[in-house]
């Protein structure tokens, strides 16, 4: 078996499911004909609670973060078991290819003609078995076989216990079918869509999609931001480490902080006191590469929920003005909340389509304008799993037309001698590389200058130079993919 171990919690994603599957209503039904999801459940356990999640992930498009974490606050679980259910959830939607693949030969109708809470049963605890060095494999048979007892009849424990214990005797698994392509191979072993990897090959090489999909399968780490404002990162430290936390200067930004083991640190006092906010390292670059200064006007024109319109009010030392934009009203509510946690008071913040910002606000009035813009988010798979099996090839190219509109249109706001800076949280050239080429040839007035900033300083032996931005994929630093590109306005 696949002995991988995980560490720590994954945090929540915000948004995605697995695909519905036929769900073959024989499998799961009870002697009255009733479905037996509507028998007496067992009681709540950390596989029980990761099941009936993964059930409506699949069956009801649900939303994996915010159905998990509404089930953890109603379970009564310990915090080993909070952490087990957590694992399992994203653990599973993380795997789903692999853990089909593999259950595909020991189930003789086929994993597709399950019943979906058997087929989430299987695929919760084969997960287990495959990735799980801290759970004994019978430990987690005998788990299911309970589960399936109480929850099904006689028939299902038993078909559960024949697949899982069949299992159990195959060895290394899964075994790969012979005459697959490097992608085909890549996609079941690292269970990403074909498509997916074979995109990723064509842009970086089979190599690099490879890198990509393993990356995106190991648990993301817990980083923060320091308000510098109110400490610096190595007082903050010295705290962190005096409270027993395993806690390291992180490597990419000069602001951030990586924290093993430490659990929810938006919990924390020093959250609540406004010293740090929580923050992908990736993600914290791009506020450096906007490198606002005291006094400047700035335009963040897609900012909810308000992280980079924070660090940059902090790196202006709470001095200037950022007018922080979001389309949705309570979206930008939530970004004034931050400022006032920060103890921010630079931050102005409005809702508009920022399409119209230009037609709403005074031509070239900004020193500096970051465009975040909205984008496929496949950066982000380490902490979404759930992406993988939402997003479709046609959603790349369907958003890159919005992205070249947005672009064009802030654009205008941008002073002589100013700066725009284009990032997101994606890793598709076609919207990112071929979005910036585009515009530049349209707007002779903009020249690119991401490789004379510190942060192209800081991650060129590492970081991809894409067209004139740079590119991070998920391996380069165990963080989000992210790509930036900085563009100054000719006086």
């Amino acid at each position: 078996m696949n002995g991988s171990g995980r560490s720590g919690q994954r945090p929540g994603p915000k948004s995605g499911a697995a695909k519905p599957q036929n769900n073959g209503a024989a499998q799961g039904r009870s002697a009255d004909g009733r479905g037996a999801d509507r028998n007496s459940r067992p009681p709540a356990s950390a596989r029980v609670v990761a099941l009936d999640v993964l059930v409506r992930v699949e069956q009801e498009g649900a939303y994996s973060n915010l159905l998990l974490n509404s089930s953890l606050q109603k379970s009564g679980l310990s915090r080993e078991d909070t952490g087990l259910a957590t694992e399992l959830v994203y653990g599973t939607l993380s795997r789903l290819i692999t853990l089909d693949y593999v259950l595909d030969d020991f189930v003789s109708k086929g994993i597709a003609k399950l019943t979906p809470w058997v087929r989430s049963l299987l695929r919760l605890s084969l997960y287990q078995i495959m990735y799980l060095d801290r759970i004994p494999p019978h430990a987690a048979v005998n788990e299911a076989v309970n589960i399936a007892k109480k929850r099904g009849h006689q028939g299902i424990s038993g078909m559960v216990n024949g697949v899982l214990r069949s299992v159990l005797r195959a060895g290394e698994l899964p075994v790969l079918k012979k005459g697959l392509s490097a992608a085909q191979r890549i996609s079941i072993l690292y269970s990403h869509p074909l498509w997916m990897v074979e995109r990723w090959e064509a842009e970086y090489g089979i190599a690099a999609a490879e890198a990509m999909c393993s990356a995106n399968n190991e648990p993301p780490a817990v980083s923060v931001r320091v308000n510098t404002t109110m400490i610096s990162r190595d007082k903050l430290l010295e705290q962190m480490r005096e409270a027993g936390l395993d806690a390291s200067p992180s490597s990419l930004s000069p602001y951030g902080i990586v924290v093993k083991g430490a659990g929810n640190l938006a919990l924390s006092g020093w959250y609540k006191d406004g010293y740090l906010s929580v923050q992908d390292e990736s993600s914290m670059l791009v506020a450096e590469a906007v490198a606002p200064e005291p006094g400047m006007r700035v335009l963040d024109c897609c900012a909810a929920p308000g992280g980079k319109s924070a660090h940059m009010a902090e790196l202006m030392k709470d001095d200037g003005y950022i007018y922080a934009n979001d389309l949705h009203a309570h979206k930008a509510r939530l970004i004034s909340e931050q400022a006032g946690r920060l103890g921010l008071d630079c931050i102005t913040t409005g809702h508009a389509d920022a399409l119209e910002l230009a037609a709403e606000l005074s031509a070239e009035s900004f020193d500096r304008v970051l465009l975040d813009a909205p984008c496929s988010g496949l950066g982000v798979i380490r902490r979404k799993p759930d992406l993988k099996w939402r997003k479709l090839p046609e959603d790349v190219d369907s958003i890159a037309g919005l992205q070249s509109e947005l672009l064009q249109a802030v654009s205008a706001l941008v002073k002589p001698g100013g700066v725009l800076v284009y990032s997101t949280c994606t890793t598709e050239q076609a919207e990112n590389s071929a979005i910036v080429a585009a515009f530049l040839e349209c707007n002779p007035d903009f020249v690119p200058v991401s490789f004379s900033s510190p942060v192209w300083e800081r991650t060129k032996d590492t970081a991809l130079a894409a067209g004139e931005g740079i590119q991070l994929l998920p391996q380069h630093y165990g963080s989000d993919g992210f790509y930036i590109a900085r563009l100054q306005r000719l006086l």
